[in-house]
């Protein structure tokens, strides 16, 4: 259906019929794509669709050439998790994971990110990423940003071991983390920890073992 504003037709309407008409379907796909989608260089936006600006608030062209950590909860969030999937990328090109992010408000979600690299020797020098907003899955539930961190991580599959190495803290700093956090929800294992989190199992959720 036209819109009309002001007598006027709509102009969204007109470049869907321009693109219809001139077969030019791929921005079409990309723009009006029902999942956020962002082409990045070198950790910088350099274009994204309707719905990933809507995901976050954002104005259509008000994230262009911003670097990706305005999107995170903090830079230090950003530092650690930013090469995450670097080494899937360059040994597949495939790649995907579950991580906290944060509208422009400063709300903080969880979402679903997959990529895929234009140039899988260098992954994130040219690369595109789907974001889906999981906040119907898994409400965001408080957590400090080290307990955010940790559990980023433990549903990407990582041990305490290799979290403590990713965060440079001891293997005991992280057990005694994932203690309090199973404490915090009144859980006794991972699997119940995730439920608690948003109503997912073990099984759910998203880790290296089962990236294809």
């Amino acid at each position: 259906m036209v819109q009309c504003l002001g007598g006027q037709i709509n102009i969204v309407e007109l470049r869907i019929d321009d693109c219809f008409g001139s077969g030019d379907l791929a921005e079409l796909a990309f723009q009006f794509a029902p999942v956020g989608l962002v082409v990045t260089e070198n950790r910088t936006i350099r274009t994204y669709n309707n719905a990933f600006a809507e995901m976050f608030d954002y104005d259509t062209d008000e994230l262009k050439n911003k670097l990706f950590s305005v999107l995170y909860p903090s830079e230090t969030e950003f530092l650690n998790i930013r090469d995450r999937g670097v080494e899937e990328l360059q040994a597949s090109n495939t790649y995907w994971d579950e991580r906290v992010m944060a509208r422009k408000d400063g709300t903080l979600f969880w979402c679903r990110v997959r990529g895929h690299s234009f140039t899988p020797d260098e992954p994130l020098m040219r690369a595109v990423w789907s974001f889906a907003d999981l906040s119907d899955v898994r409400p965001y539930v408080a957590l400090t940003r080290r307990e955010r961190e940790i559990v980023s991580f433990l549903m990407d599959g990582m041990t305490s071991k290799e979290i403590a190495r990713k965060l440079e803290l001891s293997y005991r700093t992280v057990e005694v983390y994932r203690a309090n956090l199973l404490k915090k929800f009144g859980v006794g294992n991972t699997s119940a920890l995730f439920q608690a989190l948003g109503g997912l199992s073990g099984s759910d959720v998203v880790t290296r073992s089962n990236i294809k």
